[in-house]
This record gives C-alpha cells, structure tokens and sequence, in this order.
C-alpha cells in the first residue's frame, strides 16, 4: 500500500531515532485521523523483512484496536507472520508480529519469549512508576531480553496527573518525536476541520471531587444528569443539529446516556440509540453499523466510543462530560475530524466546558495551564478568537477594540494574547508578501538562537516578524518540532530539504542562507497575534 508523505516520515524518523540513540524509548505523536496503524503496519514490516530474526510485540488496551491494526497489516502484507493474542477476541497465537491486548498477556511473559520490540497504541495509558500492566509486562520481557526497546504511539503525549509522558522520574519513554500536527492534515485535505458553539446550558463540576487526577464518575454524573438540565441540552443539540444528519453525544455514566437518548427520541423524535459497556456485543455491533450508514442519526454513549471506533460522516459531537484528561477529550473531539461525504467540517457542541479547560486540538496542553476566555458572535454563539473582526459562520461585524494605554515596548496597542478557546484556534489575519529577510536572532529569554523572518508587504503595511526555535528547547519539544515542520514546508516549494539529525546550532547560519536564498517564497502568510509576536500559521505559494 502506497503510505501518505507524513506517514513515511514518520517511519524514517523512527529509524533515525534509532540509529542515532543506542537506548532509549521514543514515542511517535500522531493526530487521531492521521492513520496510526498504517505507520504501525508498514514499519513492522520494514524491520521483519529487513531482520527476519526480530520479534515484535504490539500491544493495546481494547479489542477493536488490536482487530483494526491486526488488519492494516494483513493489508500491507498479506503473508506477514501474524499472531493475534487477546481473550475478548479468542484467540491466542504468538508470531513474529504479535497483536495483543494487555489484559490478556500482562501476565505473559514466559509465553511471548524473546521479544526485540514493543509498541504501545494509546501509550498515555501507560505508568509513570513501575506500576500497571504495561509496566509489570515491560520489565518482565526486559528480564528475558536486556535490550529490549519499546515505541510509544499515541495523539496526546499527557498522563493524568503527571504531565508529559517523557518527563519524571521513572518514565519509560524518553524522548517525543512528532512529524506531522492537526493543522497541517487539514490544511494538505486528509482531515476535516472542527467548529465550536458557545452552548447556553453549562453543565458544572463544582463540588464534584477528583480520583487519580479526574473527576469521580459517580459525583460527576450526579451533577450533570438531572432532567432540567438534560431538557436544556437536548434542546440546544436539537436546535444547532437542525442540519446535521450524524451525531454523536458522549455522557458521563450509564444512566445519563440513557436519559439524553430517551430525550432525544420521546421529546424530539430523533431516531436515536444509546451505548453503553453494558450493551449487549450484537447489538451494539448493529447500533453502530446503522449509525455508520445513515439509519440511525444519533448514538449517545459513554466512554466507548472514544477509540477504536470510526465513523466519517459524523458532523455533530456533542460533549455532556466534563474531563480533566486531555487524552479523552482529543479522542472525543477526533470523532468529528475524518472527512465526510456530505458537508466539510464537524460541529462540537461542549455544554462540557473542555475546549476553555485543555485549548484548541491544535495545541491541548496538560490540565494546569490556562487559557484565556473566548470571544462569542453574538448572532449565531460561533466560538472565535479575541482579534476576530468579522464572523465566518455569519457575517457578523465586530466593534472595533476600546483603545489600550501601552503596556510594554513592541506592543503599542496593549497586551494582545491569542485566544485558546475556540476549537480549532483559527485567527484569519493575512499579508501579501513582497520580500522575506531571513537572519539568526538571540533569544533574550533563553539565550538560544533562533531563526528570525521578517515579511514584507506593501508600503502601508507593517512587517511582520517570526521567529523559530529549531534548535535546543530540549523542554519544549513540541514547539521545537512545529518550528521544524514550518522551515520544512517553507523549503518544500524550492525543492529543498534540511536534515534535521545530522545537524545541530552550529549550523543555524547555513540554514539561514538556505532559506533566504531558497528559489521561492510565499505570496500570503495567514498569521495570528501570541502576545507581541506574530505565529505564522499557513504559507500561500502562487
């Protein structure tokens, strides 16, 4: 099967990790709707037909995952030594490519044997300690294999409670490698964009306490599940669903699912069905499959349809459960992200308050970090960011800002800082670009060098200025990787590339005569205000 370019990429960043790190354990970040198991399938089958001798161990935390990788690598290689070992599947065979889920073998260790390699889908389930099944199996095989490495796969690199998963003591992954984000599949076609409303109904967490970093199921569904506010909520969905035909609702325990489906169907007559982990395996095999094809418009569940499970056409989400994990929250909006056949985005409806509590999908961070308050149309509730003048889902005209005493040299119109709140975090702030000045820029705060662009655009417009940490920032990895990804498609269009592992600080002043003498710049820059600087989102080329 031919792989999309980012999915190559991200198998030869693996090799390269590996060839250029004799240990340690990388975790590949890849956007949900980016297609994980194909990256999965075709790079175990580069290292089984390159090594024949290497055992490889994939492992995954429900059925439906290990059914949908099993798959795609039967689709890459129809003859590969396939063994599949999971209790919910009934089956139990070990191979050189072993698919397996860790209820079924953390206790395994003896049968799987010498095993080269683990991955881990979802690898934000796995410990920060020493603890779980993923560990206790891990350090088990290690036991039988000292150089045994693991590779971790996941869209959101967060543990609950403790942060980024590479960071701490006892972690087993040890460094991020991220070569594509959300933003770039949508810009390039492979994914569909995400729309947030501001909803009138706020389903509140105060007094609900946590457990392990989230909030307590059986308090949480007290608090949102009364029939008031399931009335409000339904109505609201019903009203902005008007013209959507596939929805999916995500509620916060068995009964509230089933009160807002009962809603939906006796108060509104929505053809609709609940999910629950106590719906019968036949039957919630036939909900979804008439989801999935149109006869039924809604599936209302809970915490069973946020991986494993793909429906394209799905252009409402719903979100009636407020969480503190980031993980939950992208699998829940990613329902809404695969392309559909009949409009060209998905409408989030977070009654949830998540989008204000974890950022935009294109940026979730970990629940400590803050994000400033959302800016509402007025006429039609659209989520949009603080500098935006004119609606884009109705036209509406902003007023213009009240003046700002200065706060700060460069920022003569006040402190501006881009909002986090809406789902997509799209600002549209354009400039037709003349000329570009590329130079190397010292970082006051960090003391690291940067690359530095300088756009230009008629004579009454003001330059704008961004800057690029490509090199260091070892504790902002994320943000080092973005700026790489942003040099990389500035170059593409010159047919010039940059390698990135070969090369270090000591070669910023190459790169910068790279990139100002490279045969092409942009036309338009699409950018957006961070505070008193610029964040260049999207090249335009002619």
């Amino acid at each position: 099967m031919q792989l999309r370019p980012y999915q190559q990429k991200a198998i030869d960043a693996l090799f390269a990790y590996f060839d250029h790190n004799k240990t340690g354990n990388p975790c590949l970040v890849l956007p949900t709707g980016a297609g994980k198991s194909h990256v999965v399938a075709a790079f175990c089958k580069t290292v089984v037909q390159t090594w024949p001798e290497q055992k490889i161990l994939m492992l995954t935390h429900v059925k439906e995952l290990i059914e949908q990788n099993a798959e795609k690598m039967r689709q890459h290689w129809p003859n590969a030594p396939l063994g599949i070992y999971s209790a919910g599947l009934n089956r139990r065979e070990v191979s050189g490519i072993t698919f397996g889920g860790i209820q079924s073998l953390r206790n395994k260790a003896q049968i799987l044997g010498h095993i080269d390699l683990i991955l881990v889908d979802e690898c934000h389930l796995v410990g920060h300690n020493a603890e779980g099944g993923y560990r206790e199996l891990i350090a088990d095989l290690t036991l039988i294999n000292p150089a045994l490495r693991v590779i971790g796969l996941t869209a959101t690199p967060f543990r609950l409670g403790h942060g980024y998963i590479h960071e701490g003591k006892g972690v087993i992954f040890t460094h991020l490698i991220e070569p594509v984000l959300i933003e770039d599949l949508i810009y390039e076609g492979y994914l569909a964009p995400l729309r947030s409303k501001i909803t009138a109904t706020k389903l509140l967490t105060d007094g609900v306490h946590k457990r392990g970093g989230d909030y307590i199921e059986s308090e949480l569904q007290a608090a949102v599940d009364t029939p008031a506010l399931n009335t409000k909520v339904v109505s609201e969905i019903v009203k902005y669903g008007h013209d959507r035909k596939s929805w999916l609702v995500f509620c916060a325990g068995v009964e509230h699912a089933e009160h807002v489906c009962t809603e939906l169907t006796d108060q509104h007559g929505i053809n609709a069905a609940c999910v629950t982990g106590k719906t019968p395996a036949n039957e919630r095999a036939s909900i979804l499959q008439r989801f999935k094809s149109g006869d039924l418009q809604a599936v209302v569940n809970v915490s069973v349809l946020t991986t494993g499970f793909d429906a394209p056409n799905t252009d409402l989400i719903a979100m009636l459960r407020p969480t503190e994990s980031p993980a939950l929250y992208m699998q829940m909006a990613g329902r809404g992200l695969r392309l559909k056949d009949h409009c060209t985005d998905c409408l989030v409806l977070d009654f949830a308050g998540n989008v204000s509590r974890h950022g935009p999908v294109t940026s979730i961070t970990p629940p400590d970090q803050k994000h400033n308050a959302p800016k509402t149309c007025p006429d039609c509730d659209e989520i949009v960011p603080p500098a935006c003048r004119v609606c884009e889902c109705c036209g509406f005209e902003f007023p213009p800002p009240e003046p700002k005493e200065p706060q700060g040299r460069g920022d003569p119109s006040g402190k501006l800082q881009l909002c986090q709140d809406n789902i997509m975090a799209y600002e549209n702030q354009f400039l037709d670009v003349s000329s570009v000045t590329w130079s190397v820029h010292k970082s006051k705060t960090t003391g690291l060098k940067m690359l530095k662009a300088r756009f230009y655009g008629g004579l009454t417009d003001p330059s704008i200025d961004a800057y690029y940490g490509v090199y260091g920032y070892d504790d902002r990895p994320f943000y080092r990787n973005k700026c790489r990804l942003q040099i990389d498609y500035y170059l593409k269009p010159s047919g010039i590339t940059w390698d990135w592992l070969s090369s270090s600080e000591s070669d910023l002043a190459d790169l910068c005569y790279t990139m100002q003498y490279a045969s092409r710049h942009p036309v338009i820059i699409e950018y957006k205000r961070d505070g008193k600087y610029f964040n260049v989102v999207n090249l335009i080329w002619s």
